[in-house]
Parts: structure tokens; sequence; C-alpha cells
């Protein structure tokens, strides 16, 4: 599973909406978007945001590890 597609599925394992995961990140609406359609890729300092947010590691996240 890609990246893009392993956060979008995290988010919804959560309940979450895209507009209540930017908004505690402090990202724009169009950037964490693009993470979800996989144009582009979050900073090592927002990975790090995401991990804690969702409880997973980034190896998780990565799709490096199940």
């Amino acid at each position: 599973m890609k990246f893009c597609e392993r956060l979008r599925w995290i988010r919804l394992e959560n309940n979450m909406t895209q507009k209540e995961v930017y908004e505690k990140l402090g990202l724009s609406p169009n950037g964490y978007a693009s993470y979800e359609q996989g144009r582009t890729e979050p900073s090592i300092a927002t990975l790090i945001k995401l991990c804690e947010l969702f409880d997973v590691s980034a190896d998780y996240l990565l799709g490096l590890k199940d």
C-alpha cells in the first residue's frame, strides 16, 4: 500500500475528516489533500506529527511494516 493510500485509510479508521487532520497539524487544506492524493510527501516534521496524531510508527505509515 502506498503512503497516500495508507494515510487516507488510517484517517478514515480514526473517523476523522481531512479538515480535522489539517487543522490539528496546522496544515493548509490543499497541502494535506496533496498527501492523500499522492502529489506530494510530507516533511519529516509533518510525518512525525502524523505519527503522533494517529499513534502509529513512521515505518507503518510509510508502508515499511504492517
